[in-house]
């Protein structure tokens, strides 16, 4: 029962990604999301060809987990679950990946939020501005993504993300259809570099024994 009820959380926490292919940000002007990308090693991304990481939540006693195997180029995804293996390419989906694809939109918007900031369509972008950041109550930059009422997965939500002077991400707060009232508030910590890219392994809550965090990740180059 408690792994059913960790499941339903991690779908209930699942993201309005609507996705162009994944690929570097545009020679213009550099803006604020490229910024936040660039800090966060974006421009090894073209080198990658195979990304594997676990998605784990662990609360109080209970633990829940899904691995996957990734590879951009050719958009072939592998699922990976105690019970059992998926296999697909984003290109062609059928009912059954198309619900694995709902999970890896969900886990992959944890680990590279940086990066979907500039993959992502259907989006908009608030101006910078200088506010107090919820969990460690230190002023910090704030930019709010908001997805439209359109595509996706779940629409209309918004993210709040703030961050230092260095462009990395150090809290965010997830608001599902743009409400006023946040659904989730986490940091990002534990950062640790892979080949160039900058991940934050761990998110917790201000209160409570919540840890969403990543494990056996694995970046190949080509």
């Amino acid at each position: 029962m408690k792994q059913v009820w960790l499941i339903i959380v991690v779908m209930c926490t699942s993201f309005s990604c609507k996705q162009n292919k994944e690929t570097a940000p545009s020679s213009n002007p550099i803006s604020i999301a490229e910024k936040i990308a660039n800090a966060h090693g974006f421009n090894q991304w073209e080198r990658i060809s195979k990304m594997e990481f676990t998605f784990n939540i662990d609360r109080d006693s209970s633990h829940f987990q899904r691995a996957w195997v990734w590879y951009p180029k050719k958009e072939d995804v592998q699922l990976i679950t105690a019970t059992d293996t998926i296999r697909y390419n984003r290109k062609v989906m059928d009912s059954i990946s198309i619900q694995a694809d709902k999970s890896f939109i969900n886990d992959k918007f944890w680990l590279l939020v940086p990066f979907q900031l500039v993959w992502d369509t259907g989006t908009s972008i608030s101006t910078p501005i200088t506010e107090e950041a919820p969990i460690s109550k230190v002023p910090m930059h704030k930019i709010t993504l908001t997805y439209s009422n359109e595509g996706g997965y779940t629409p209309g939500d918004a993210y709040d993300l703030y961050f230092k002077d260095d462009y990395i991400i150090k809290e965010w707060v997830f608001r599902r259809g743009n409400s006023e009232t946040p659904s989730l508030v986490s940091t990002f910590e534990n950062y640790k570099d892979f080949n160039g890219i900058k991940l934050a392994l761990e998110h917790k809550k201000a209160e409570g024994n919540w840890n969403l965090n990543f494990t056996n990740v694995n970046i190949t180059l080509e």
